[in-house]
């Protein structure tokens, strides 16, 4: 389940804090960008870069205990040497991306998610008419404001033949055959633990504090138009 459907069933979690740390107050427009087409095989989903780790653990879970051909990158600040085998490594300002061109298990990966929930994992792999392709590369920082360039959702597409993945992106109507689907972020307010309210450690800070807000859907499905809001804690 992504983490867009998690708020919106009131079933938030580690993963969707994980989703708002690195957010600061503000208005955050084009935010999880979703498109979804039926196919005659399944279904086609593109999306921007929010969804890859979700994406890449639904196509892993599919995958199981068989093996594929995995390639992208793991991006991250943390140094990954000995921890993940990779084929090179790239660095700017901090940021690693480590290279990827190996024969995995979906389990594999899965123990990868978990270990290092934090890093971005923008993998392409395959399982049976599975097919799955993120871009291997860092994805852009959330930025407040209403000059936001507009995002499309060309940063990670699935084509899949699972039911389940495809509905919990489009949860409006369950037969469905196009829909585009962007989100509005309104982070109202920050709060901080209260043992934390002195500390001088700013990363730990913001990634313990808690985001307060609200999420506006805007979506168009099979040609209607339909919005939504919703208040949450992450």
């Amino acid at each position: 389940m992504n983490f867009i459907k998690k708020i919106f069933d009131k079933k938030e979690d580690e993963g969707v804090h994980l989703q708002f740390q690195k957010f600061s107050k503000g208005e955050f427009r084009n935010k999880a960008i979703i498109e979804v087409k039926k196919t005659g095989k399944g279904f086609s989903i593109k999306t921007s870069a929010e969804f890859a780790n979700e994406l890449v653990r639904d196509v892993a879970e599919i995958l199981g205990d068989a093996e594929t051909s995995v390639t992208g990158a793991i991006v991250s600040t943390q140094d990954l040497t000995g921890k993940v085998k990779f084929k090179d490594k790239k660095q700017f300002q901090g940021v690693k991306r480590y290279m990827i061109d190996n024969t995995m298990s979906g389990r594999e990966i899965i123990n990868m998610l978990e270990e290092f929930p934090k890093n971005f994992f923008a993998l392409s792999f395959s399982v049976g008419d599975n097919q799955l392709k993120i871009k291997a590369k860092a994805p852009k920082s959330a930025k407040p404001g209403k000059g936001e360039e507009e995002v499309k959702a060309d940063f990670c597409s699935l084509k899949t033949s699972d039911e389940k993945i495809a509905r919990n992106f489009v949860f409006e109507k369950p037969d469905f055959k196009e829909a585009k689907i962007n989100h509005t972020f309104f982070i109202d307010s920050i709060e901080i633990p209260d043992e934390l309210k002195k500390s001088d450690d700013f990363a730990l800070v913001r990634e313990k504090s808690r985001r307060k807000g609200r999420i506006i859907r805007k979506a168009v499905i099979d040609g209607k138009e339909m919005k939504s809001e919703l208040n949450f804690e992450a």
